[in-house]
């Protein structure tokens, strides 16, 4: 049944995230209507709505539709290598680590976009072979693999607010991270975590056989002749590339990489060929959808984003986790 609906699911989730970007380049507080925006595309920044198009909302949707995709596809590769459906970027600390990184960038005034792009990349990458190592060498269960990441999740945080305690003028650099938020994003910075994350998406896609065999198990995949080792460091090199090439820009958002993969895996199955590329779309007009929601269900004010999304995402998690029975199956 699955199989014969995946084309249809698609193609909704397609017309879903494009109608979303429609809305967020249209809709805030100053109205572009669909002409403007003809003309505004078709002749550039020469008028106020222009401007505001070229240089706010553009960038801003782009931001929306990139971290979508990236900590979606993220969060469905870690939870595919760590064969357990509760993992995701946000939840076991891989956000926290690129986000700290990004807070040493600040500290230290590197805030070029290359800079602060390949810092939250190592930072992340660090953050997911730290768990990985801990869990493979105390032999913890699925559900102790998530407990420690919460538990390394909150000392990456304190230290991310050390530092801004340490060094005051960076908090106002660094809060968009804490929070997670898109109004500050700019071009320069977003361009180099877009690059990173078209790269490790088109690899993914690609590789995504691999990760169905991986998610069968250590010693299935062994048997069919899988260097598991190399592939699994591959995985979560290009997950934490995703997750850390959002923060850069994006900030901490929790929860997208737990929300997009549950559903997604719901309505298409685990086969990766269907799943990466609905979470990658299905992210994007989530992350999407958020953004315009938190931005004009409260005007004139404006919510931040990562505040809506935990809203949003921390009665989802308590579900899934009372669903499972509080993970005693995975002891």
């Amino acid at each position: 049944m699955k199989n014969k609906r995946r084309p249809v699911v698609m193609l909704c989730a397609f017309i879903i995230t494009l109608i979303s970007a429609l809305f967020s380049l249209c809709l805030g507080a100053a109205r572009i209507s669909l002409s403007e925006l003809y003309n505004a595309l078709l002749n550039g920044p020469v008028s106020s709505q222009g401007y505001i198009l070229w240089y706010v909302r553009m960038p801003r949707t782009a931001a929306c539709l990139l971290s979508g995709m990236a900590l979606s596809v993220s969060g469905a590769v870690i939870q595919a290598v760590l064969n357990n459906k509760l993992a995701s970027p946000g939840i076991i600390g891989v956000n926290s680590g690129a986000g700290l990184a990004v807070t040493i960038c600040c500290a230290f005034g590197l805030l070029s976009g290359w800079t602060v792009s390949a810092a939250a990349f190592i930072g992340a990458m660090l953050t997911v072979f730290l768990i990985v190592f801990a869990a493979q060498k105390t032999g913890a269960s699925r559900t102790t693999v998530i407990l420690g990441g919460v538990a390394i999740n909150s000392l990456l945080n304190a230290l991310s607010e050390a530092l801004t305690t340490l060094f005051p003028e960076i908090a106002m650099l660094s809060s968009d991270f804490r929070i997670g938020d898109f109004s500050s994003v700019t071009a320069s910075r977003l361009i180099p975590a877009g690059i990173l994350i078209a790269a490790a998406l088109a690899l993914l896609f690609t590789l995504s056989n691999d990760l169905d065999v991986l998610s069968l198990g250590e010693d299935t995949a062994r048997g069919l002749g899988m260097p598991v080792r190399r592939m699994r460091t591959v995985f979560l090199v290009l997950a934490a590339m995703l997750a850390g090439a959002s923060v850069s820009f994006a900030g901490l958002l929790g929860f997208v990489g737990l929300l997009v993969p549950h559903a997604a895996r719901k309505l298409i199955g685990s086969d990766s060929r269907y799943l990466l590329p609905l979470c990658a779309i299905g992210g994007a007009g989530f992350v999407t959808l958020c953004d315009l929601a938190a931005r004009t269900l409260f005007a004139p004010y404006e919510l931040a984003v990562g505040i809506l999304m935990a809203v949003i995402g921390g009665p989802f998690f308590l579900f899934v986790l009372l669903k499972r029975k509080g993970g005693h199956a995975d002891a």
